[in-house]
């Protein structure tokens, strides 16, 4: 499993397949993009890393035998915590970019565009 890891992360850092700019005015968008891969990767790599230790630490041994927990409020309150964290980590940046997309440049033009199936015109001020 650590293997996994290891080699899905060589592979993405020396691969020469990487996600274009998407322009040169929104790299922040980019920058976003980015932020989350980062975020989803350390995710992937916790994830990955404590199930290669809990297979390693509670695997089969004679004579011992399972703990029957059907509920840990702790750990259940720890992973709430922490899934909030990470999802806050993913929106407030999108959020932000978001807000950045959607505003209006002060110098903006206001044109009349007007489409019919294939049809396109534009009536200019």
């Amino acid at each position: 499993m650590l293997l996994v890891v290891a080699g899905s992360i060589l592979f993405h850092v020396l691969s020469p397949w990487r996600a274009t700019p998407i322009a040169s005015n929104w790299g922040f968008i980019d920058d976003t993009m980015g932020l989350t891969f980062l975020v989803t990767t350390a995710g992937f790599v916790a994830v990955i890393v404590f199930m290669a230790y809990c297979l390693y630490r509670f695997r089969h041994v004679p004579g011992r035998r399972a703990a029957y927990e059907p509920e840990n409020q702790k750990l259940e309150a720890w992973l709430g915590i922490v899934t909030t964290i990470a999802v806050v980590i993913l929106l407030a940046p999108g959020l932000l970019v978001w807000g950045q997309f959607i505003t209006v440049p002060k110098d903006a033009m206001e044109i009349e565009a007007i489409g019919v199936q294939w049809n396109w015109s534009y009536r200019l001020p």
